[in-house]
């Protein structure tokens, strides 16, 4: 493999249930928006469902693991947030769109642990980019 610092690459597979998630979160987004209650509610579990299978299958690069954690809280969030406006459970102190900060923070944490936690270290730094590495020779093979 020629290794270049500038150049980020990820497995196929990996990309390919990326892009999957992609079309099933923007499906859930648009039941949303046209108020399609009941295509909004089933399409939760399927973009939950694939959220966690990247959290899993990226969870030997932690780099990778902890941002597609945030990401299952992102979409924890939005879903409690979707479910409090359809059922008008949304406003009021423990309205769904004031609990889906706990979601929301929980997310931010993560990527705050990562940025200024991990990500300074140049040995995690190294680390990540070896194991990445290994990973892609592993999953080209």
């Amino acid at each position: 493999m020629i290794h270049n610092e500038n150049v980020y690459s990820i497995p196929a597979k990996f990309r390919r249930i990326e892009n999957l998630h992609i079309l099933l979160w923007l499906l859930k987004d648009v039941c949303w928006a046209l108020n399609l209650r009941v295509l909004g509610m089933i399409m939760i579990i399927p973009t939950i469902t694939v959220a966690v299978m990247i959290s899993w299958q990226t969870r030997k690069i932690q780099s990778e693991l902890l941002h597609n954690l945030a990401v299952v809280c992102w979409i924890i969030a939005n879903c409690l947030w979707m479910t409090g406006e359809f059922f008008g459970w949304d406003e009021g102190t423990w309205g769904a769109r004031h609990l889906a900060l706990f979601p929301f923070s929980a997310g931010l944490i993560i990527l705050f642990y990562f940025y200024f936690v991990l990500a300074p270290s140049k040995r995690f730094r190294d680390k990540m980019r070896e194991r990445t590495e290994e990973i892609i020779q592993q999953e080209t093979e």
